[in-house]
């Protein structure tokens, strides 16, 4: 299998999987964004985005669409729920959860903050999606204060990576102390595990070995 990925872009749910499940895969590192630096790219995904992952003649885009995919295609069902399960219905909610409603705000947050050029920031519009983020991120909060370690009771699935995602870039932008004390907790129980860790080495050292421009997120 083949991986595109850019630094802390959503592709890292899937190099974060990808750990988790411990599959073989081949990292093709790009600098961000690659519609802008790999115009040659467009021959691979015409979208320009990441992730794409290449499985023989299967191609897919959607990031938690992969780590689903890498789960029920690799890992006789690892890490995800089966549909007989108690909580499937939760599993594929958390899925979308993640990233229709979680990181959609956080692109905009992200673009009218920082990416845009000086003169189209638009402090107001990053201020709106923040607020509309720590809002959409009531369900988790509410899901995590009983003290679970993990969204489902089954234990950690893709869902964590789903939703971890979504908190992996929202420790690094600047209104960090709005975050909800059950989330953070929740995301530094993920940001100890073995696999999380291995993801975030493995990008570093693509990214000296090839001299990508990643996706850099100052703490604030």
């Amino acid at each position: 299998m083949k991986l595109w990925h850019t630094e802390n872009a959503r592709s890292f749910r899937v190099l974060w999987a990808l750990e988790e499940l411990g599959l073989d895969y081949d990292l093709q590192m790009l600098s961000f964004p690659p519609r802008a630096f790999h115009k040659d790219y467009k021959d691979e995904n015409p979208l320009g985005t990441v992730p794409l992952l290449v499985d023989g003649d299967t191609r897919l885009t959607e990031s938690c669409a992969i780590i689903h995919y890498l789960s029920a295609r690799h890992a006789g069902g690892r890490l995800s729920v089966a549909a007989d399960h108690p909580e499937y219905g939760a599993y594929l909610n958390w899925l979308h959860h993640g990233e229709a409603t979680l990181t959609f705000p956080q692109t905009l947050v992200l673009r009218y903050a920082f990416f845009e050029p000086e003169e189209r920031r638009n402090p107001q519009v990053a201020e709106d999606y923040w607020a509309w983020f720590l809002a959409r991120l009531r369900l988790a909060e509410a899901t995590l204060a009983d003290g679970r370690p993990f969204l489902l009771k089954e234990g950690f699935t893709m869902a964590d990576i789903a939703v971890g995602y979504a908190m992996q870039v929202a420790v690094k932008l600047p209104g960090r102390d709005a975050l909800p004390p059950s989330c953070l907790a929740w995301f530094e129980t993920l940001s100890r595990r073995d696999a999380f860790r291995r993801a975030q080495e493995v990008q570093a050292r693509a990214l000296a070995e090839t001299g990508a421009r990643g996706l850099v997120l100052q703490p604030t």
